[in-house]
């Protein structure tokens, strides 16, 4: 019995200007390594020099990168801002996600706020609001930050429960969530801060719950 060889695959070739997966993955990872940089760099001069006094230049001097490149990344000083913002909503839904099927929603958003809060250095976070609240500017952005996160936290408590039904649930605790973030963060910085971020949380829920009874 005659018994035929193994067919080999071969891989098919690259079309002209076609990257390999293994370089997309590269070029993707540098790029967001880039965004980053930029990130941080230009978050650290708004708080040392405060918004308007940093250009974009200072920016990308700082970044080690050219002008035109920040343009690659971001249209303004005010979209480095909202990145900032929108990364750590996205960190936030990552959070409610993973909490315990056994938690109701308003505990898993409640735990998963106290958790992501734990990641802010305290002094940075109140600089960044004095930033925000003394910027026009950043202030129609923080409102428009707030709306998207609350629809964010809608989709990201739905999608743990699973069920259509729960739907206006999610949305109505989202909006509470996010109330709450809001009018605690306010109130956690007209304090003082004294209190540390995620021990603040814990103090605006409890007040959630009384008032809801």
């Amino acid at each position: 019995m005659k018994v035929s060889k193994p067919t080999k695959t071969r891989a098919k070739p690259l079309s002209p200007g076609e990257k390999s997966p293994a370089a997309a993955g590269l070029r993707q990872r540098k790029r967001q390594q880039t965004r980053e940089r930029l990130k941080r760099a230009a978050m650290a001069l708004f708080l040392e020099r405060g918004f308007e006094a940093t250009t974009i230049d200072d920016i990308a001097t700082a970044a080690d990168v050219s002008r035109r490149s920040f343009f690659h990344y971001f249209v303004s000083k005010e979209d480095v801002v909202a990145a900032w913002q929108e990364d750590a909503a996205a960190a936030l839904v990552a959070e409610i996600l993973a909490r315990p099927a056994d938690e109701s929603m308003l505990t898993a958003a409640e735990n998963a706020i106290a958790a992501a809060v734990k990641r802010i250095d305290p002094t940075e976070a109140a600089a960044m609001s004095r930033l925000k609240r003394d910027n026009p500017a950043l202030q129609a952005r923080d409102q428009l930050k707030y709306e998207k996160l609350e629809r964010a936290l809608a989709d990201g408590l739905a999608q743990r429960s699973g069920r259509k039904s729960d739907r206006l649930k999610a949305r109505l605790v989202a909006m509470i969530a996010t109330g709450a973030m809001r009018v605690g963060g306010e109130s956690w910085l007209s304090e003082g801060p004294r209190d540390k971020p995620e021990a603040f949380v814990k103090r605006t829920f409890d007040a959630i719950r009384e008032i809801l009874g």
